[in-house]
């Protein structure tokens, strides 16, 4: 993608995580005067109170956010990303059968071999904090929080929080400044401030669901230096109790229980369950181990039940979200991104990835129609600002039009994949079609044809497009299906007919023997 550089205009960023910290290398790459303000201190600072007060989901880099980093121009970024994640394959089903044997079950992801990769949420925005504080344009402001803003005057007001570096001073009323701006970039999460003070110049449709589920996150150590020096192998795998080139999961049925690779060999964990199951569990949290041994079996042999007990009574038991809405900016001097825009849960690995999207499509239509824009001037002069305003008025516009069915159809599709994830990975009827899928992938590529999986995580197609051509192969499934099983039944019914003629009874009308044979008790 071609960088066009535009008249130098200042962007504000709200929020410095992964995605934040991504449009802030993007908008600085293109020359602009980028400054980024955080609510939270640096967050490459063991102290900082991490988000949600616990370490938080381990995050799934898949094709859409690796293109994004790719597409961001800077020679380093991807090598520095990649050489602090650990390739996932696919899943690994755990469970236990009838005879009591604990059993392992991997599905691959795809195929072809492709792979997810695990990446630690701090680790990675360390990594992108710290090629931006490199770059001359680039400003951090940690500790200030957004209290206002007039996006028709481009003004905002923050509070800074910032006390002599000893932390915050609660005898003193915190200092209000005020930052002017050409656009303000809101990458500050599902419980946006930016879009918060946004609804109030754009007529926002808004839609917040809480899912009946909450989440605790649990850990699983690494091997113990001891227990590693006994294995003849120096690789990776060493250090893991478990495969660390899968994604793990204890379906429930309603509930389940999954593990994620981190690069020290421990796995980050995460139990996912109905409140009412939490609140059972918690007035009793004696009852932990058993209900463990019970749904997700093995694990205690990974987690000790005291330990399980500990993490379960101190780590907080979070809700998930699930956020739409639109447009997602006002005029030309503000936009929204990431969970900001589109706060979705969880189970499909696409958060942090479609935040990215987001970014790289924005950049792309604003290079657009600065590309536009500077065919229409003299190419000795600067772009009027009025001019650049009006175009990148008219970027955002077709952003908010392009990416707002895209993001709504991803957050529809991490809600449906939770039931996949906790129930349909046991169901042959699921095996059987992705099985299929795959088998038409690879020996009939003339038709086109993957699974929704592979087309979210490993292609940068629309996500509205995806679903569509899933929803389109399903239909063509179920009547391959239904004609197969027509004509297995008229196979049948015309052997039962020939049967009967072979034995020289009373001729019987192939009709009627259809007939008997469809709608027989």
């Amino acid at each position: 993608m071609a960088i066009i550089t535009t008249t130098r205009q200042k962007y504000v960023v709200v929020g410095a995580g992964p995605v934040g910290s991504l449009a802030a290398l993007y908008a600085a790459k293109r020359g602009h005067d980028v400054e980024i303000y955080e609510l939270r201190g640096d967050l490459r600072d063991p102290s900082t109170t991490p988000l949600n007060f616990t370490k938080s989901i381990n995050l799934a880099l898949s094709e859409r956010g690796i293109n994004a980093m790719r597409h961001a121009d800077h020679p380093d970024l991807l090598g520095h990303v990649f050489g602090a994640t650990i390739p996932m394959r696919g899943r690994m089903i755990h469970g236990k059968r009838p005879t009591g044997e604990l059993y392992e079950e991997p599905q691959d992801y795809d195929i072809h071999g492709r792979t997810i990769f695990a990446v630690d949420r701090a680790g990675l925005n360390k990594r992108l904090l710290d090629i931006l504080e490199a770059m001359p344009n680039v400003k951090f402001f940690f500790n200030h929080k957004l209290t206002g803003a007039d996006f028709k005057k481009r003004r905002a007001w923050f509070e800074s929080r910032q006390t002599g570096g000893s932390g915050s001073d609660s005898s003193d009323r915190p200092k209000e400044i005020e930052v002017r701006f050409d656009l303000m970039i809101g990458a500050d999460g599902a419980h946006s401030a930016v879009r918060y003070h946004l609804m109030k110049f754009t007529r926002m449709n808004y839609q917040q669901e809480y899912i009946d589920t909450l989440w605790c996150e649990f850990q699983i150590s690494p091997l113990a230096k001891s227990a590693k020096s006994r294995n003849p192998s120096s690789s990776i795998e060493s250090r893991f109790r478990i495969s660390p080139n899968h994604l793990h999961i204890w379906p429930g049925k309603q509930f389940m229980f999954i593990a994620i690779p981190s690069e020290d060999g421990s796995f980050t964990c995460t139990l996912f369950l109905p409140s009412a199951e939490f609140a059972y569990l918690e007035a009793d949290t004696s009852k932990l181990p058993e209900f463990f041994d019970h749904h997700f079996p093995g694990v205690t042999s990974l987690i000790p039940p005291t330990e399980l007990t500990s993490s379960f009574e101190a780590n907080p038991h979070l809700p998930l979200i699930n956020i739409k809405c639109s447009p997602y900016h006002y005029a030309s001097s503000a936009v929204i991104v990431g969970d900001a825009a589109h706060a979705m849960v969880p189970f499909y690995g696409q958060g942090m990835n479609a935040g990215m999207e987001d970014v790289r499509t924005l950049f792309s239509i604003f290079d657009k129609h600065a590309a536009t824009l500077a065919e229409s001037n003299n190419p000795a002069d600067p772009a009027p600002l009025d001019d650049a305003a009006l175009q990148r008025g008219l970027a955002l516009a077709e952003y908010s039009t392009l990416r707002v069915p895209d993001a709504h159809a991803i957050n529809d599709l991490a809600l449906q994949n939770y039931v996949e994830m906790r129930a349909s990975v046991l169901s042959p009827a699921y095996r059987f079609r992705k099985l299929l899928e795959e088998f038409l992938s690879v020996h009939v590529p003339s038709l086109g044809w993957h699974t929704k999986y592979s087309r979210v995580s490993f292609g940068n197609e629309r996500y509205s497009d995806v679903v569509a051509k899933s929803e389109r192969q399903g239909r063509i499934l179920l009547r391959g299906l239904g004609g197969g099983l027509v004509t297995l039944l008229c196979v049948g019914a015309y052997g039962f007919y020939a049967r009967q003629l072979a034995r020289s009874r009373p001729p019987v009308s192939f009709f009627h023997t259809i007939t008997y044979t469809l709608f027989r008790r």
